[in-house]
C-alpha cells in the first residue's frame, strides 16, 4: 500500500496572462518536486483566470503555452503537475483539465458541466466522458469546479464484482466568495457519499470582471474531515499525505456501500 503526498496550489492569478500565471506559479512552487510531493494541484484555468473569451485565448493542445508549461514542471519536479486550461481542438472550445505525468505522458479531462450563469457553455463545449486517472495505487476521478454540484456525475459506479471505482475525487476551480459555503459543504459532502478523499483547489483574488475568490481549498479525507484547511483568501502551497492503508480500514469497517442504490442516467449511461 502506497500513500499519496499531495500539495494544493492556491493562488491569485494574472487575468488572460499565461506568461505571467507560469512565471508566477513556478517561482512560488520554488524547489518543490518529488522529493516531497507525488501530486501538485493548481486551480481551474490557472494560465488566464476564468475567461469566456475561449475564441482569443484557447490553444491547441500542442501549441498550447500552459499545456507545455506543465508538463516541463512534471518532468523537472518528478511529480504529477494538474490544472485545467482553455484548449480548442477541432473547431471546438474545451475547459481541460490536464494531467502532466512525469514521464512525458498525459490526461485529459474536458469539464461537463458548464457554468451557464457566466454563459461558459456558450463559449465552451461539454465534456462527455469521465476519466479516472492512477497515481501511487490510488484511482482518481478527475473534476473541474461546477462538476461538484452533480453528485449523480462524481457517484461512485463499480463494475461487476466490484465495492469502489475510484479512491480519491479531485476538483480545481475558480468559485467565486459569494458562493463559499456550498463550495466547502460540497467538498465535504462528496467524500461522505463517495467514501474517499476529496482534493479541492479554488484560486484567490479578484478577477477582470470584479469578481471575488475566497480561495477555501481544502483536502478531506473518506469522512469529510479536513487535512488541509485553509478557509483564508490568501496564497498558500501545502502538503498533505493520503492514506491508503487508513481509507481501505475505513472502507471496511463503514461498508456503506453495500447498502448503495443502483441507478441509470437519463441519456443511458448505466452506474
Amino acid at each position: 500500500m502506497s500513500d499519496l503526498r499531495t500539495t494544493l496550489v492556491q493562488c491569485d492569478l494574472r487575468w488572460e496572462d499565461p506568461e505571467a500565471n507560469c512565471r508566477m506559479l513556478e517561482e512560488q512552487l520554488g524547489e518543490l518536486g518529488g522529493n516531497e510531493t507525488d501530486l501538485i494541484v493548481l486551480p481551474e484555468m490557472f494560465a488566464t483566470g476564468f475567461t469566456m473569451n475561449s475564441r482569443e485565448m484557447a490553444e491547441p493542445m500542442e501549441q498550447s503555452r500552459a499545456v507545455a508549461w506543465l508538463s516541463e514542471q512534471a518532468i523537472k519536479r518528478n511529480c504529477v503537475v494538474t490544472g485545467s486550461v482553455a484548449i480548442v481542438e477541432d473547431g471546438h472550445y474545451y475547459n481541460r483539465l490536464v494531467w502532466a505525468r512525469p514521464d512525458g505522458s498525459r490526461v485529459c479531462y474536458d469539464k461537463r458541466h458548464l457554468f451557464r450563469m457566466a454563459g461558459e457553455h456558450e463559449r465552451y463545449s461539454m465534456g462527455h466522458d469521465r476519466v479516472i486517472v492512477t497515481l501511487k495505487g490510488f484511482r482518481i476521478l478527475l473534476s473541474v469546479c461546477y462538476d461538484l454540484r452533480f453528485p449523480v456525475w462524481l457517484r461512485q459506479s463499480p463494475g461487476p464484482g466490484e465495492h469502489f471505482e475510484y479512491d480519491a475525487l479531485l476538483c480545481v476551480a475558480n468559485w467565486p466568495a459569494p458562493r463559499r459555503h456550498p463550495w466547502r459543504i460540497l467538498l465535504q459532502a462528496r467524500a461522505i457519499e463517495n467514501l474517499c478523499p476529496v482534493i479541492g483547489v479554488n484560486r484567490v483574488g479578484e478577477d477582470a470582471n470584479g469578481m471575488r475568490y475566497s480561495g477555501d481549498s481544502m483536502l478531506v479525507d473518506f469522512k469529510g474531515e479536513a487535512l488541509i484547511d485553509e478557509p483564508r483568501d490568501t496564497a498558500f502551497i501545502e502538503t498533505a499525505t493520503l492514506s491508503r492503508a487508513e481509507l481501505d480500514a475505513f472502507r471496511e469497517k463503514f461498508p456503506a456501500w453495500r447498502d448503495a442504490d443502483h441507478f441509470t442516467l437519463a441519456d443511458g449511461v448505466g452506474f
